[in-house]
């Protein structure tokens, strides 16, 4: 079957495309045998080395950091989301005053790295007599980072709809800010969905730079039972910690999967790509992007 865009593929292609994907998983299935045996004859897969993960005190020290860090995490994203949806509003506002100071906010710390935020908070905010504990010296720094960058993302699906539907919203009597609350921001939701949890997925890993101000996260938890135990663990706990990072942000990911398909059964599916400028606001149609 043939398209206006593209031709169909022939029997010499498809004969390559399949001679290419079996060199492919060959050399793959090369590739993993090859560093099974580097391990084994490093004695990486020995049974005593993997029983040490069954160890009880392991395990209660591996899920508590774990706790740890769900908590630094679902925090940071309930404070980043709120302040983003603030900051958001904020660089849509028709009022100047407003306006600028929010996008200041969003592009001071959208361009700071999050560890040099975290350092500020654990670092400065004492010598201001702002004393808390270490768990909110994190969720400061990524808070002050991800809200700023959830903040455009926010703005970008408010602008990505129509501006039909603001005005048809202000003509049955609706005022501006029910306008957004009511009618845009419902919908832009279902638009940003998938980046919003993108960046989230990417917060809970950033709660691994805690290890700079000793929080026990799961990262440095996992590094104080190697320096404990010795590093003829360290693989296996290593692996272990990062098969838990993908547990967590798999779950997460699936969440908003099932999200997505729930929201496209009841409203169906739309996305839009918007191109965003400082000065675009509520008063203003999104530029579209430029096709590709």
């Amino acid at each position: 079957m043939s398209s206006v865009l593209y031709d169909a593929i022939g029997p010499r292609t498809r004969r390559r495309i399949r001679i290419g994907t079996a060199l492919g998983t060959v050399g793959l299935v090369g590739l993993v045998g090859l560093a099974l045996w580097r391990l084994g004859s490093n004695g990486q897969l020995e049974g005593e080395r993997w029983g040490k993960l069954l160890d009880p005190d392991l395990r209660g020290l591996l899920l508590r950091a774990l706790g740890a860090t769900l908590k630094a995490a679902g925090l940071a994203m309930v404070l980043s989301m709120a302040l983003g949806a603030l900051l958001a509003v904020g660089r849509l506002s028709a009022r100047a005053w407003v306006r600028l100071p929010a996008g200041i906010f969003v592009e001071f710390f959208r361009g700071l790295p999050l560890l040099l935020l975290i350092l500020f908070a654990a670092l400065a905010l004492p010598q201001l007599g702002v004393r808390l504990s270490v768990l909110w010296y994190l969720v400061i720094g990524l808070t002050a980072y991800n809200g700023a960058v959830l903040a455009e993302i926010f703005r970008a699906g408010i602008l990505s709809i129509d501006r039909g539907q603001r005005e048809a919203g202000l003509a049955i009597g609706l005022r501006p800010n029910q306008v957004l609350w009511i009618i845009l921001v419902p919908q832009a939701v279902r638009r940003m969905l998938p980046a919003l949890i993108s960046q989230l997925v990417t917060l809970l890993k950033d709660t691994s730079l805690g290890f700079v101000i000793a929080y026990p996260e799961l990262l440095r938890t996992g590094q104080g039972a190697v320096e404990f135990l010795g590093s003829r663990y360290a693989l296996q706990i290593y692996l272990t910690v990062a098969a838990i990072y993908i547990a967590v942000n798999f779950a997460l990911s699936s969440l908003a999967r099932w999200l997505d398909r729930r929201q496209q059964r009841h409203y169906g599916s739309g996305t839009a790509a918007v191109v965003l400028h400082p000065e675009d606001t509520l008063n203003q149609p999104a530029r579209p992007a430029m096709p590709r």
